[in-house]
């Protein structure tokens, strides 16, 4: 008697039947198709293609090379050329490059889900030239701030070329809204980690742009963040990016950074004015606004308060891992099979019929179906434990005094965009054949 294989042993078939497909199809040129297309005799529309077509190893390899020269080129530009203008030049050939040629796959922002899945999944083998994406901008956000978000990234790119007039946000709601991104990050994660999908892919706002074939629905999301780009500078980087996160936590221990001014700076608020994402922050007064015993007691009591919400984002995450356990494809299927059996008239969808079709049994159906929502219970649990000391971290963050001399870029807000510059008299005075000071390369002069 044959054995019927488990679910996991077909998944893993299906795998590596996929993973063969996109071999043969990977020997073939660049964004030409090895089999003519067939004939249809009735009117049924070919369908469009929203997925990049499979480019060959050689051109992987070279991806990997032009990240890699454009980041040393972008943290050039911000650190010793000082030029708003030749950034605004890299920027067009890495939306040139890294969005229209490429399709915007793979892009460090979606890579993180890649090595989600290559950590916790099961047998994924994550290509090399994902790891690079993933890598290489940290890599260079640790030794020289974010100059992949200045000029590199194609996402960041479309929203800073379109932002021409734009406002500050009250620093409360800015400050708030930086809480989201580790929201996102942290579900991406755990759908990926858990095999559910790739939520930031899915829900890319800019990629069927550059791929030149989106829905409707996608269409007009990416057309309501680049209307709403022109006033609020980069709403997607700052405010949604999971990327950023990463890139903000190597940013603040950065080697280097970007400064506002190459020499003394005079404490005029005009990079301050002049920044379209809040990152500079002002000298601090020689009083404090209050006695620094109450300063101190205020950073304790949020240290108490930092594991007491760790604990209950856990509690939190613990109870939704049924609701998130939904976004996987067996949970979902299963949940199916049951309404189909206890309402005959329910009408079968196409995964309800396929899998009668694959002889596997509704009992192991169902046994994957628990294990995968137990993992889901952990990896929730996991995830809001993590929600709720990143809450806590940014409150304290905000209880620690940081004293400044002059105005400084927040190393981990600071996208290495290089506006502030031409608002700086010191610059402009270097830039008219002033004497000419060296950007501060020391760590302690940027902020």
């Amino acid at each position: 008697m044959t054995r019927r294989p488990n679910l996991l042993y077909a998944g893993r078939r299906r795998r590596l039947a996929m993973a063969g497909a996109a071999g043969l199809l990977t020997a073939a040129a660049h964004a030409t198709e090895r089999f003519p297309r067939p004939e249809f005799r009735t009117e049924h529309p070919l369908p469009t293609l929203t997925e990049p077509v499979p480019r060959i190893l050689l051109f992987d390899k070279l991806d990997v090379a032009v990240l890699a020269v454009a980041l040393g080129l972008a943290a050039y530009l911000v650190l010793r050329r000082r030029s708003r203008r030749s950034l605004v030049l890299l920027m067009l050939f890495s939306l040139l490059y890294f969005g229209f040629w490429r399709g915007g796959c793979v892009c460090p922002v979606g890579s993180v889900q890649n090595v989600a899945l290559a950590l916790f999944g099961d047998g994924y083998a994550i290509p090399l030239s994902a790891i690079a994406f993933f890598a290489l901008p940290l890599v260079a956000a640790l030794a020289f701030g974010r100059v992949f978000c200045a000029a590199v990234c194609p996402l960041g790119i479309v929203q800073d070329l379109v932002a021409v007039r734009p406002l500050r946000l009250p620093g409360w709601l800015d400050g708030a809204l930086r809480v989201v991104p580790y929201a996102v990050l942290g579900v991406s994660v755990l759908l990926a980690a858990l095999g559910a999908g790739f939520m930031v892919c899915r829900y890319d706002p800019f990629v069927g742009l550059f791929r030149l074939s989106a829905s409707t629905a996608m269409l007009a999301g990416a057309a309501v963040l680049l209307a709403v780009g022109v006033v609020v500078a980069r709403p997607y980087c700052r405010y949604l990016c999971p990327y950023g996160v990463l890139l903000g936590w190597f940013s603040r221990l950065s080697l280097v950074h970007a400064t506002v001014t190459p020499g003394e700076c005079l404490n005029c608020p005009l990079c301050e004015r002049a920044c379209p994402v809040n990152a500079i922050r002002r000298p601090t007064p020689e009083r404090l606004p209050e006695p620094r015993g109450t300063a101190i007691r205020r950073l304790a009591r949020l240290l108490v308060l930092l594991p007491v919400l760790g604990l209950a984002g856990a509690w939190a995450g613990a109870r939704l891992h049924g609701w998130a356990a939904g976004a996987h494809p067996t949970v979902r299927l299963i949940r199916q099979m049951g309404i189909e059996h206890l309402d005959t008239t329910a009408p079968p969808t196409m995964e309800s019929e396929t899998f009668r079709g694959t002889g596997v049994s509704n009992r192991q159906l169902y046994d994957e179906a628990v294990r995968t929502q137990a993992r889901f219970a952990t990896g929730c649990t996991a995830l809001g434990a993590f929600l709720g000391l990143a809450l806590g971290a940014k409150l304290v963050s905000l209880s620690v005094f940081r004293s400044r001399t002059g105005h400084e870029p927040d190393r981990a807000w600071c996208l290495s965009c290089g506006r502030c510059f031409a608002s700086c008299p010191v610059e402009r005075k270097r830039r008219e054949g002033g004497a000419v000071v060296r950007p501060g390369a020391d760590r302690g002069s940027a902020g």
